[in-house]
């Protein structure tokens, strides 16, 4: 997923406007929601101070508004996050065993995935 769909669902997540989002960051009344449509639309990507101010007005890492990079255990574990987010995927324990999980409320999405990671 990348940094604009990130930025796109934690807004909503909060139920944030562009607009308000964008005032939060210190943008003027003129370019709050442009601003932040540019961003979500991948047309400009935020400047590190940005990033870091929209992981703070979300209450996450920086990280977890970046492309990851799997390559990596932090990078692959907002991987992990970001499925969660999307897909209901989960990381739960039964019996002392960490496993993973599908949330069942996501409805079509969990079948998709139930049948997906059963033929995995």
């Amino acid at each position: 997923m990348a940094i604009g769909e990130r930025i796109h669902h934690f807004r909503l997540l909060h139920s944030f406007t562009q607009k308000y989002l964008g005032k939060l960051l210190g943008f003027n009344d003129m370019q709050a929601d442009v601003r932040i449509a540019q961003y979500e639309k991948g047309v400009r990507s935020p400047k590190e101070k940005y990033l870091n101010a929209l992981a703070e007005v979300f209450e996450v890492s920086p990280q977890a508004l970046a492309v990851p990079d799997i390559d990596s255990y932090i990078g692959l574990l907002h991987t992990l996050f970001a499925m969660e987010d999307i897909y209901g995927l989960y990381a739960d324990e039964i019996n002392g065993e960490i496993c993973i999980r599908l949330d069942k409320s996501k409805g079509t999405t969990y079948l998709s995935m139930f049948d997906m990671i059963s033929a995995w």
